[in-house]
């Protein structure tokens, strides 16, 4: 990873305001605890997790609602309550409302269901 990239990582985190920042910055501690195998990048603009060099999720803030919140990249390949679909063929969504508590166990949860895909085989990784 260059030092530009490092930077544009920062910068995503750093620009954001309060609540919505430190909301981002503990889904990325939650996601990163996960496995030993899951990397943060920068990936389309935005900051993505890999599980061994695979997209498996990344982090957003939604344009309508200005909520944070989880994309999983093969979303639709598994059902839980906490996901929703929108308007997406393939990715799946879990909201946060930033001045609440997060729901740590449910996308711990969900964050296995999606990393239980790769470790599995049915998402093939090179």
């Amino acid at each position: 990873m260059t030092d530009d990239t490092l930077t544009q990582l920062d910068n995503f985190y750093l620009q954001k305001n309060e609540p919505v920042k430190g909301c981002l910055l503990a889904l990325r501690q939650i996601i990163l605890k996960q496995d030993a195998d899951i990397t943060a990048a920068w990936k389309y603009g935005m900051p993505f997790f890999c599980y061994k060099g695979k997209m498996f999720c990344y982090l957003w803030v939604h344009k309508k609602l200005l909520q944070p919140y989880i994309g999983i990249v093969e979303g639709k390949r598994f059902d839980h309550p906490g996901l929703i679909i929108e308007k997406r063929a393939r990715m799946k969504i879990m909201l946060f409302d930033a001045g609440e508590d997060l729901p740590v166990e449910t996308i711990e949860e969900i964050l296995k269901l999606a990393i239980d895909l790769y470790k599995t085989g049915m998402i093939k990784i090179r």
